[in-house]
């Protein structure tokens, strides 16, 4: 269960780290069908925005028992599973995501998500952890985006750098197997990765059930994040 100051951090800051480790057991699971995901898709090397929609078996990581009572806390009783996403960031060549909103991209209405950001490797400065910038969400509002079409990143709308405050980044270094919750609305994004360890992470997107997802919504002239289903979670 989060404290009553992990709940006061979250609504704070944007983001806890919870008293959490994932079982090695189901690390070495999620490695083995990532490994085989790539495999198949080599596209995915760096990024796969929807692992659920080739292969399913990787719901079992996400409807973990106290994964969902930390997401209870925050959202309350009735909620659901919309997407999972993989962040592969291999060693040398690991794309950068830059600064930007999850919102941005999401056609959910009212906008409302908790994503749980599940270490997979040490997430450390040198392999292009994830980095935050804290208390950006507060204001609930989506900033001002532009497109960078450069090659190697892993999503292409970055926020305006007048839109937020890099003196209030910090760097979220998790070990293998923590996991992190972040709102919607918080400004984040990660460096690149040059380092001979990969920075692999599995993301896991739960909204209230008071908020629908708008399968037909398109972004930037594409098809937006497509879903195969959506799981709800009732308590």
């Amino acid at each position: 269960m989060l404290t009553k100051e992990q709940i006061k951090q979250y609504q704070e800051d944007g983001f806890v780290i919870p008293d959490f480790k994932m079982s090695e057991n189901d690390l070495l699971e999620i490695e083995d069908k990532h490994n085989q995901l790539i495999h198949k898709f080599t596209e995915y090397k760096n990024y796969c925005p929807a692992v659920l929609l080739k292969d399913e078996s990787f719901l079992k990581y996400c409807l973990n028992d106290k994964i969902l009572e930390f997401v209870e806390q925050l959202l309350g009783c009735n909620f659901a599973l919309w997407n999972s996403s993989f962040f592969a960031k291999p060693a040398y060549n690991g794309f950068e995501t830059p600064w930007h909103q999850d919102g941005q991209y999401w056609p959910i209405n009212p906008l409302a998500t908790c994503t749980v950001w599940l270490a997979i490797d040490d997430a450390t400065e040198k392999n292009g952890c994830l980095r935050f910038i804290k208390g950006s969400h507060k204001d609930k509002k989506l900033k001002a985006h532009f497109r960078n079409n450069k090659e190697n990143l892993t999503l292409q709308q970055e926020l305006n750098k007048k839109e937020y405050d890099i003196s209030k980044s910090v760097n979220l270094l998790l070990k293998r197997g923590q996991i992190s919750l972040h709102d919607v609305y918080m400004v984040h994004g990660s460096k690149e990765n040059k380092s001979p360890n990969s920075r692999r992470a599995m993301t896991m997107r739960f909204m209230p059930l008071s908020s629908k997802f708008d399968q037909e919504f398109t972004f930037d002239s594409k098809p937006s994040f497509k879903i195969n289903k959506i799981y709800p979670i009732r308590k």
